[in-house]
């Protein structure tokens, strides 16, 4: 019985002692809709305010700059001067959910001196309401540091990025870079990768990540490095050698021919007889001719059927993906999942499936979207100049130095 009564007391006081831990929990972190007082301090947003008490507040649903401004008691004539002084300074519409202010307030007579507006980890509005009533934009200082990292694809370069300490978004950067190089849907277990990149920083916390200033990546064991390097006021990103990272696509993807049929979205079959989307260009040329990769990739299908015939797709990067149709037959190891190089023999021009004569009709996608073969934009290209290279091959030091200091993460 004794033991009983114990244990029920003890079971009193343990749930008393948790109540009033939630209780204080909730007091020191009030609703969004609450004002927290922050600890005095000399400065805030370049204010003095050792002689200030300091709420902060956060935008709710509905609120406007009106509803922040009546709810710290701004008479209704000063706040709707000091809205009238927002243009071209502010957009008083642009007030979001969840972003943070701040209101000052004399310390002796309790008025709202200022009220700060973040719009974001940089960017905020004083609204001044003192005697001269002003609205002044201004940006937090923001610090860059350059950091480096590695890492190893386990399963997805994403999660390499984050076992890194990385911020994956990072990983659409860095395939851009690649784009023309490696196949990133192709990444293969073991595969490494280091970066050289940028880390911003304001009062101390990171607001995010820079650009990626260089790389290094090793793919089915081939080392591919990116050095930055600015030649005739372009940028762009080089192996070691000084050849760009980007690669053009050849004009045709064949030689000795000429165009029977454009790109048009209504042009009369000239078999089935009727109006129809051609979403290619025919190149008429002797059955036999070579067909050449327009540039390099990695060989995905490798087909037959009545409509196109002999069929090759290439995909080239996370972009472009290249048609070869009514082929002869196809090239030497030419087979899905080979990778092939730009000029690369990968067939003969035939007239195989629905076709009424020897042509290659040669069709490109554009994100999944056909495209006309003929406007393709595809990247001017030029390898660093001779008389460049001796300031590339210094910078090329530089970062290859670097990357071999920077350590491969693998958790």
């Amino acid at each position: 019985m004794k033991k009983d009564i114990f244990f029920s007391i003890l079971l009193a006081i343990i749930l008393i002692y948790q109540i009033d831990l939630i209780t204080n929990q909730r007091n020191n972190h009030p609703k969004g809709n609450s004002s927290v007082s922050i600890n005095k301090q000399k400065t805030l947003f370049d204010i003095d305010v050792s002689k200030s008490n300091v709420l902060v507040g956060e935008v709710q649903a509905g609120m406007y700059l009106g509803n922040i401004f009546s709810k710290y008691n701004i008479p209704q004539q000063k706040a709707t001067e000091i809205i009238q002084k927002t243009k071209g300074v502010f957009d008083v519409k642009k007030v979001k959910r969840g972003q943070k202010y701040f209101v000052i307030k004399n310390e002796n007579t309790s008025d709202v001196d200022y009220i700060v507006y973040e719009q974001n980890n940089v960017d905020y509005v004083i609204f001044d309401f003192r005697d001269n009533l002003e609205v002044i934009a201004h940006k937090k200082e923001v610090k860059t540091e350059i950091k480096s990292a590695g890492g190893e694809i386990k399963s997805a370069l994403w999660f390499a990025m984050e076992d890194a300490g990385i911020n994956p978004l990072l990983s659409n950067d860095l395939s851009e870079i690649y784009a023309w190089s490696i196949d990133f849907f192709g990444l293969q277990k073991g595969d490494k990768f280091k970066l050289i990149y940028e880390e911003r920083f304001v009062d101390g916390h990171s607001i995010g990540f820079g650009k990626i200033i260089a790389a290094y990546f090793e793919h089915l064991g081939k080392e591919i490095y990116a050095i930055p390097f600015k030649q005739d006021s372009a940028a762009s990103f080089y192996d070691v050698t000084g050849q760009n990272l980007k690669k053009a696509f050849l004009k045709a993807p064949l030689k000795y021919s000429r165009i029977s049929s454009g790109f048009s979205m209504n042009r009369m079959h000239p078999i089935l007889k009727r109006v129809m989307a051609h979403q290619g260009v025919d190149y008429c040329a002797p059955s036999g001719t070579p067909v050449f990769a327009l540039g390099d990739g990695t060989v995905i299908q490798t087909s037959f059927d009545n409509k196109s015939g002999n069929l090759i797709k290439i995909k080239h990067n996370g972009v472009y993906i290249t048609m070869y149709m009514h082929l002869r037959a196809f090239g030497p190891g030419i087979h899905q999942g080979v990778r092939v190089t730009q000029g690369q023999l990968i067939g003969y021009v035939g007239s195989t499936g629905r076709s009424t004569g020897p042509h290659l009709d040669f069709r490109v996608k554009k994100n999944g979207e056909f495209i006309n073969p003929l406007k393709i934009d595809a990247p001017a290209v030029e390898p660093v100049k001779k008389e460049n290279m001796a300031e590339f091959n210094k910078i090329a030091i530089k970062y290859k130095s670097q990357l071999s200091k920077t350590k491969i993460i693998t958790n």
